[in-house]
Order: structure tokens, then C-alpha cells, then sequence
């Protein structure tokens, strides 16, 4: 029996070693990712520079221009890059980067691998509101599973705060390294921009050595793909040139919850949840009107922009960036595709937010699930979302246990299921339902209808590009009947 049992725990810590270290690698991707983004678009411009070099003379007179908005694009991803290389300095790694990943002795580690790297997300987290702070921690899912507490802290047990500050940090069942600060050192700099050495590196402090070459991965182009689309994400969270899309997907849920909640007392403000939180501004416009206000998101790519927004900005206007420079299709002009976007268009930390405002970062269904959450939001807010699940039904089902009696889900989104499509992927669960089914589901899970209506709206779209793909979302309030009323229904 003793045997058994230190082998058991044997496992235990086998397993443990083989998450921290599947999580060190997935974040390294990611990170490679964003540290890559200058290479892939240089590479671009190097494409179109050897389409327009197999012109005929007589055409390329006809485009004089080209090499010289080649360079003005070179002079664009620069500027991108140095957005992200100081996002990237003042983010801190919730795990110890300088770690060698080896899976050499773990047999399964080539499925665990692939596995995890697909999701390259949060697997759970523990995160709390302290004086002064914005926290958020994050642990591996056994921290969650084998009840070591580290779970998302049902907002009775926020403390209040001051000003937006987001602290992520590792736990595990075996050690818990305490959050630190990485204080980016000042470099020298031309024209705002730090000098690169002779190889074109940005110079790295001894607490960013993660950032070192040598722990970077050479990612395949899709995921250079994903730090572009968080581009255009910051436009339609952070830019005044976001404000339309904003108003169509953000105003009508504060102007709903503003209805629904009319008396909000600043002593006991009411808690609102705001699962797939994205980059954050929904879930602050939220707390700005008197909520304790969450929001949770899965994806480190989203996360470290966040933190980076919220945490870090001296003032509105403070960055500039030229999020629609990597499409040359339906551009009405150079201009069009080439102009600034200045962010963000608020100063986050003199938004006026309500003590408590945290930001999570973890799966939805891991985090909530935990018994600490059942009963324990007035409101969850849901846009663009829902979709994005494995199991819609769980989803659902999920938010239905964490509501309080009489509490409220706002909605608004469409159901463009994000794994309905995983082709080559045989155990990539996707539940697809239609409207009319995710409807009756909810009805099944205590909900009940006060509003609904259908809004359209758009999502990351270039505002002057010639091509609009539009949604036709579905906008709803529903509301959780007492547990009372549920048992009354056949």
C-alpha cells in the first residue's frame, strides 16, 4: 500500500513538472509570436516588392509611388513593433521562462504538447482585489481540480482598490512563487524608439531574460496572425476610430444594465461577471458605472495586451499604431491603409472605476466551476462569447449556477462556433446549436425572457475598407427565476 502510494505521488509530481512545463512553452510560443511579428511583416513587404520588380517597365512607371510606400510600411510595422516590444518589457511572466522545457522523460508528453498548444490559453486561475491593485493569478488546472483553493474568488470576497494594477503569478500544489514587478529599465532611445544592438535586437534587463533569443520558438505564420488580429482588437477596444463598433455592441448592455440596476449603493455595489473580457474595455466601462466588475479571458495573447493597457498607460494617446497595413485588398487609398490610430483613447486609471475591478485570466468552465462561484454574480455580461465554447450547453448551464436568484445574463453576439470547423482534429468537441436550441436550453436552466432583439453590428472591421462583413447578433436579457419557481415547472 505505502508502495502504491509513493508512486501515486510519484505521478503526481510527474504530472505537475509536465503542465508547468507544457504552460512555459505555450507562453514562450506566444510571446515568440508577438517578438516575430516585424520578421513576417518585413517578409510582406518583400513580397510585394518582388511582385512590383516583375512589372514591365511601362507598368512600373505607372506606379512610381510603390517603392516609396514600401518604405512608409516598413516605417509602420516599426512602429507596431515598438507598441509590442514595450508590451512585452513591462509584462511579467506568471511562470519562471528561464526554465529548460524538457519532455524527453515523459512518454506522453508529445500528445500533452499538442494538446496544450492549441489551446495557448490560461488553463485556470486564482485572483483576487487587493488595496490598491488589480490582481490576477494564475495557476495549472491540478491547482484547481485537486482542491488547493486556487480559484477565481467570488466578488463577496473583494477588497477594495485604487487604481487598475493587474499582478499575475504561478501557483502550483507543490511551490507558489509571489508576484514581482518587472521594472523595465530605461535604454537609449531615438526618436522614442530603443536602439537595437548590430543584430537588430532590442536590448533585454536581467529580469527579462525570457525575452532572449535563445528561449524563443521559430511559430508558424498563423500565429503571427493572432498578434495582428489583437491590432485591430485594440483598435475596437482602445481607439476613438473603435467608438462606432463600440457603441453598437457595448452601449446597448451598460444602457441595459444602468435600466436593470437603477439604485446601485456604493457601500454594496452589485457584481457583475464578463466572461471572454477580450482586452478589457467592456469589463471597465461596466465598473466604471458603479459594479464590481470581473472580467475573465482565456487567451495569454488577449491577456498580456490587457495588462499591458490597463496597467501601464501614462495618458490617452500615449501609442500609435497602423492596424490596417497587413491587408492591400479594398483600401480606397494609401492613406486609408497606411493611417495612425493613436491609444488608448482614455487614461484607464482615471476612468473612474468601482472598487474591485479585477481581471481574471483562466477557462470560463474551469474557473466558475468551482463551488466558491455558485450564487455569487448579480449579472453576467456576454458579448461575442458564447460561441466560443467546446459545449454551449455547459456554458449555459454554468451561468445559470453562478447567478444569483433573480440575477441577469445579457447577451449579445452571433453563433459563429470557433470549433466548428477544426478540420483534422477528430476530438475537437464542438456542439453547434441553433438560436431556437440555445433558447430552450436556457429555459431548461431557470432562465426566462424580458428582452430580445436583434442588433447589427460588425467586429474588428476597417471602418473605411470597401468589404463589411456584418452581424446580425442576438441581443438578449434573461433572467434566473428563484430556485422555487424553477422546481415549479413540469
Amino acid at each position: 500500500m505505502a508502495k502504491a502510494e509513493i508512486e501515486t505521488e510519484e505521478e503526481r509530481r510527474r504530472r505537475l513538472k509536465l503542465e508547468e512545463a507544457l504552460e512555459i512553452q505555450s507562453l514562450r510560443r506566444i510571446i515568440s509570436a508577438y517578438l516575430n511579428y516585424p520578421d513576417a511583416a518585413e517578409e510582406d513587404v518583400r513580397r510585394y516588392e518582388r511582385s512590383f520588380g516583375k512589372l514591365p517597365p511601362a507598368h512600373k512607371a505607372l506606379l512610381s509611388h510603390y517603392p516609396q510606400k514600401f518604405q512608409r510600411l516598413r516605417w509602420c510595422i516599426s512602429m507596431n513593433s515598438h507598441f509590442i516590444f514595450n508590451m512585452l518589457q513591462a509584462f511579467e511572466p506568471p511562470l519562471d521562462m528561464s526554465q529548460d522545457v524538457d519532455f524527453s522523460e515523459d512518454p506522453h508528453a508529445e500528445c500533452a504538447e499538442k494538446d496544450h498548444l492549441a489551446s495557448e490559453g490560461i488553463n485556470a486561475c486564482s485572483c483576487e482585489s487587493a488595496p490598491g491593485r488589480m490582481t490576477c493569478s494564475v495557476s495549472d488546472q491540478h491547482g484547481c481540480v485537486e482542491g488547493s483553493g486556487h480559484t477565481c474568488r467570488s466578488p463577496a470576497s473583494v477588497h477594495p482598490k485604487e487604481e487598475v494594477d493587474i499582478e499575475s503569478h504561478h501557483q502550483s500544489n507543490t511551490e507558489s512563487h509571489s508576484p514581482s514587478r518587472i521594472h523595465t529599465n530605461k535604454t537609449s532611445e531615438y526618436c522614442g524608439s530603443p536602439i537595437a544592438d548590430s543584430n537588430g535586437n532590442i536590448p533585454v534587463t536581467s529580469e527579462q531574460q525570457w525575452l532572449d533569443p535563445s528561449f524563443q520558438f521559430n511559430v508558424p505564420l498563423v500565429d503571427v496572425d493572432k498578434v495582428r488580429c489583437i491590432i485591430r482588437n485594440i483598435v475596437r477596444d482602445w481607439a476613438a476610430e473603435g467608438k462606432k463598433e463600440r457603441d453598437q455592441c457595448y452601449k446597448p448592455i451598460l444602457e441595459e444594465l444602468n435600466i436593470l440596476f437603477p439604485n446601485r449603493s456604493e457601500e454594496s455595489p452589485p457584481a457583475c461577471l464578463v466572461p471572454g473580457a477580450g482586452l478589457g474595455r467592456l469589463a471597465l466601462e461596466i465598473s466604471s458605472l458603479g459594479f464590481i466588475s470581473q472580467g475573465n479571458e482565456f487567451s495569454y495573447y488577449m491577456m498580456i495586451c490587457s495588462s499591458f493597457i490597463l496597467n501601464h498607460s501614462q495618458t490617452a494617446g500615449e501609442w500609435t499604431i497602423y492596424p490596417w497595413i497587413h491587408s492591400n485588398c479594398n483600401s480606397l487609398s494609401d492613406s486609408d491603409q497606411l493611417r495612425p490610430v493613436s491609444i488608448p483613447d482614455i487614461h484607464p486609471a482615471s476612468a473612474g472605476i468601482t472598487e474591485g475591478f479585477s481581471m481574471c485570466g483562466g477557462d470560463f468552465v474551469e474557473v466558475y466551476s468551482d463551488s466558491s462561484q455558485v450564487g455569487a454574480w448579480d449579472a453576467v455580461v456576454t458579448c461575442f462569447f458564447i460561441d466560443t465554447a467546446h459545449n454551449i450547453v455547459e456554458y449555459i448551464e454554468i451561468i445559470s449556477k453562478i447567478l444569483k436568484d433573480g440575477g441577469v445574463w445579457i447577451n449579445l453576439g452571433p453563433l459563429l462556433y470557433h470549433f466548428a470547423d477544426m478540420y483534422g482534429q477528430e476530438d475537437e468537441m464542438s456542439i453547434e446549436l441553433s438560436l431556437e436550441d440555445v433558447k430552450r436550453v436556457a429555459l431548461h436552466y431557470g432562465f426566462e425572457f424580458e428582452k430580445e432583439r436583434t442588433i447589427e453590428t460588425t467586429y474588428t472591421t476597417n471602418p473605411r475598407s470597401m468589404m463589411q462583413n456584418r452581424y446580425f447578433a442576438a441581443f438578449w436579457t434573461m433572467r434566473k427565476k428563484p430556485a422555487a419557481l424553477q422546481q415549479q415547472v413540469p
